[in-house]
């Protein structure tokens, strides 16, 4: 199937220097050390979800795929970085031929995460994988904010379809990606047109208020858009009185008229009024939309109202009120040596305040209960149980440096849709403060052996997350275990 058949961008310029400086002065550091080669272990996941949120949604995996296929260092960046004294030659030697050869791993698009879910697992030598971290992170972190906050607008709104209004609200590039992002969250069209182009998202659009405004009269401005877009288009009826503007608006276009749209006032008092209006006037079949600052909130506030619609921007683009997923990017494993047969070394951060680390390259599963209803999430290091077999949750994405999981837009949103319909109906809560898990009671489990210094000692690690939205965690034993921390890594 053709790249542009699965309506992703087909003219992405090269990514290379989304990313840090760091990253590169590092690679630099390993390939004087020798260490640059070593196979290593990568992971993605958040430690955390934002006050009130249950669960998160991985979303711009896509763009992740195509971020990494496209990051080369061209002789413009070569010269900058040359200019600039960045690295030393034999890093930019090293960076001229540069070409991801490993292998990537993740959820699958769409689907949701919990605090600690290894999202995405990216393997290959150290040099090749530490260079995408920024760029994973800065794709990642945005899209699944995005996302996050589309999936519970979704879920607040029903049946009523979701409009993505949010373009004039942040950077021209950041609106197509979050366009992208509140599709897959559940959003059904947006009014970015470069959206559209990119992902064939469903478009829409009629008038602003400047467009009433430009003619004398907001009968003529009806009358001109009717004339122009036909008796199905959607008014603008806020401009000065609902009421007469409703009046006018059916008189022009006839009870055929497609919608009318409101966009300030209390809304669910002018929802009513204008619903009774229409029906009185015989435009039973108008349908009427709502805009003005939206969020999940006043979504929900509005499901008894008489509105079949709902545009977005603000709240939407910047996650309402959560901007990032706030993922990061860790070393979990590397080799002994740079040996290629080298064996795999847990490895993990041993700070304090929260921000720790587990070692180790991890698998992930869902467990449903006897109803199909998602029950725990079980996160391990070694073998898989026999019992979750089946059950996976991380899927080959990236093999030897070639893509090989490219997905059309729809059917990412199709299975967020499945995702959410499989958790529990706690999950789907809007009020604030509820914690999906409450840190205290996450168990970590670890093997019955003493820590040692440096990398982390070898294990077999499980973190149950029961009943999703619940708060209670029930931990299982598949090895000989002793509850605690994994290692050092959270002493």
């Amino acid at each position: 199937m053709d790249v542009a058949d699965l309506g992703l961008p087909v003219d992405v310029p090269s990514t290379a220097l989304f990313t840090d400086q760091y990253e590169l002065t590092m690679l630099r550091a390993a390939l004087k050390a020798g260490t640059a080669g070593r196979r290593s272990v990568f992971e993605v996941f958040t430690r955390r979800l934002p006050d009130g949120r249950r669960y998160g949604v991985v979303a711009g995996t896509g763009r992740v795929l195509d971020a990494v296929e496209n990051f080369r260092f061209d002789p413009g960046m070569i010269r900058f970085l040359r200019q600039n004294d960045i690295v030393d030659e034999e890093t930019l030697d090293w960076l001229s031929g540069y070409r991801f050869s490993g292998d990537i791993w993740g959820y699958p698009e769409g689907e949701v995460y919990f605090p600690g879910s290894p999202i995405m697992r990216v393997e290959g030598s150290f040099a090749e994988c530490v260079l995408l971290e920024t760029v994973i992170l800065s794709i990642l972190n945005h899209d699944s904010a995005i996302a996050a906050a589309a999936s519970r607008m979704s879920s607040a709104a029903g049946d009523r379809p979701l409009i993505e209004m949010g373009a004039r609200r942040t950077h021209e590039l950041a609106a197509v990606a979050a366009s992208r992002a509140a599709y897959v969250g559940g959003f059904t069209s947006t009014s970015d047109l470069a959206a559209g182009f990119r992902y064939n998202i469903p478009t829409v659009g009629t008038s602003a208020h400047a467009f009433t405004l430009l003619h004398d009269s907001e009968r003529d401005a009806f009358r001109a858009q009717v004339d122009s877009l036909g008796g199905g288009t959607t008014l603008l009826v806020d401009t000065y009185d609902v009421a007469e503007a409703v009046r006018t608006a059916v008189e022009i276009a006839g009870p055929e008229l497609g919608a009318v749209r409101i966009d300030s006032g209390d809304l669910l008092l002018v929802a009513h009024r204008v619903r009774q209006q229409l029906d009185a006037l015989g435009a039973t079949g108008t349908k009427i939309i709502v805009t003005s600052d939206l969020d999940e909130y006043a979504i929900a506030s509005l499901a008894a109202a008489p509105v079949d619609a709902y545009g977005v921007g603000t709240q939407l683009v910047t996650g309402s009120g959560h901007p990032t997923a706030s993922m990061v990017y860790k070393l979990v494993a590397r080799a002994e040596s740079a040996d290629p047969k080298a064996p795999l070394v847990p490895v993990a951060k041993r700070s304090t305040g929260g921000k720790t680390s587990i070692g180790g390259r991890k698998w992930a599963a869902r467990r449903p209960d006897e109803y199909g209803v998602a029950e725990a999430e079980v996160i391990g290091t070694g073998a898989l149980p026999p019992e979750l077999a089946g059950r996976e949750l991380l899927v080959p994405l990236v093999s030897g440096g070639e893509v090989i999981a490219r997905e059309p837009l729809d059917v990412v949103r199709e299975r967020h849709t499945a995702a959410r319909a499989g958790l529990p109906l706690s999950a789907t809560q809007l009020s604030r403060g509820s914690r999906s898990f409450p840190p205290s009671t996450s168990t970590w489990t670890r093997a019955a052996r003493p820590c040692r210094q440096g990398p982390t000692a070898p294990s077999s690690v499980h973190v149950v997350r029961r009943s999703i939205g619940s708060g209670v965690t029930r931990p299982r034993a598949v090895h000989p275990i002793v509850e605690g921390h994994l290692s050092c890594a959270a002493h």
